[in-house]
């Protein structure tokens, strides 16, 4: 059982605090186009946007690192998704309130993505979440990327906090095994793209969050 609120609530960016599918499915059909294939429907693609590039482009043309075609196609994708980040990609409609009422109780929230920070920061920015996050670690941001601890301890390393005492939220199974081997509370955000291995309710996440409102519930801010 939980006592008290965390010193530091981390949250992952993609599929938990923003809703970047649209541009990811997007960039992934654009390319698709310039390939001479058909556009995917939005709900092949939309799964797999936790895996990033790796994962788009093995959806979207069948191909996976090693293969010949893959950097080719993942420089191709990136640079097209660069092109369009912030054309439809919002934070989430649920999530908006909740950001609000933590930042309201003084509640220090921060981001750990494996996004490059080269495309997180400028979300982050162009979101308006910039100046409210006390934190934001990027893929590339330390050696390790999740679901290595690293990137979780060096958030709370950077605030001065003991790992025990923070807690993060992730949709995807490798959110909460980077929580979980840093020390954290894991939450597991339902709402998000949740990829498509091991059910939500088998990653042994220490809570199975519903919606974004959950996290308000759990941390009696309701």
């Amino acid at each position: 059982m939980r006592i008290g609120s965390p010193a530091l609530l981390l949250f992952d960016l993609d599929g938990t605090l923003v809703d970047s599918a649209p541009d990811l499915a997007g960039a992934a059909n654009d390319l698709r186009q310039v390939h001479g294939l058909p556009p995917l429907p939005y709900a092949a693609l939309r799964p797999m946007v936790g895996t990033g590039a790796r994962g788009m482009v093995g959806v979207a043309f069948g191909v996976t690192p090693g293969e010949d075609r893959f950097a080719d196609l993942r420089d191709a994708f990136l640079a097209r998704y660069a092109e369009r980040m912030l054309h439809s990609t919002q934070v989430f409609d649920a999530m908006a309130p909740v950001l609000d009422r933590l930042d309201a109780a003084g509640q220090c929230w921060g981001i750990v993505t494996n996004k490059a920070m080269r495309f997180a920061e400028p979300i982050v920015v162009g979101l308006g979440l910039g100046t409210r996050a006390a934190v934001v670690i990027a893929g590339d941001t330390t050696p390790h990327a999740k679901p290595h601890p690293e990137p979780l301890l060096e958030a709370a390393r950077r605030l001065g906090l003991a790992p025990a005492a923070c807690a993060y939220v992730g949709d995807d199974e490798r959110d909460v095994v980077a929580g979980r081997a840093a020390g954290m509370v894991t939450l597991a955000a339902a709402w998000g793209y949740l990829g498509q291995g091991e059910p939500v309710e088998g990653w042994g996440a220490d809570h199975v969050l519903s919606s974004p409102a959950d996290i308000l519930q759990w941390l009696d801010l309701a």
